[in-house]
């Protein structure tokens, strides 16, 4: 059973940065590959961001490429997404997730994951 705590987010202006963290326990982090989605208001979860158990991939939805960035550090059993040139439509409730599939072409879907985080706001003022 993994366990996904999630930190960082808030209020920020557009133009600006925000890094989320989600650190994992109760599982081995090396062997799980990680994304992030979000739900905006009225709208469906959506894909954001993956990243393969080594690190060494990485995966982005359409709207955040060139501004978003997905990493993980191992040893301290954290991803994060790094989040800049933030748009008032990147306001949402973002999600971390964590999955033991390493197929590639299933890392966007969210009935890949197994385990969920909390949960934390971002909201993008114009």
């Amino acid at each position: 059973q993994v366990q996904l705590v999630q930190s960082g987010g808030g209020l920020v202006q557009a133009g600006g940065s925000l890094r989320l963290s989600c650190a994992a326990s109760g599982g081995t982090f090396s062997s799980i590959a990680m994304g992030w989605f979000r739900q905006g208001p009225g709208k469906e979860r959506e894909f954001v961001a993956a990243i393969s158990r080594t690190g060494i991939s990485t995966y982005f939805g359409d709207s955040v490429k060139g501004r978003f960035t997905i990493s993980r550090d191992n040893a301290k059993n954290t991803v994060y997404l790094q989040m800049n040139s933030l748009k008032p439509e990147d306001t949402a409730v973002y999600y971390c997730a964590a999955t033991s599939s390493s197929i590639i072409g299933l890392y966007y879907s969210r009935a890949t994951y197994d385990y969920w985080g909390q949960g934390t706001q971002v909201t993008v003022s114009s």
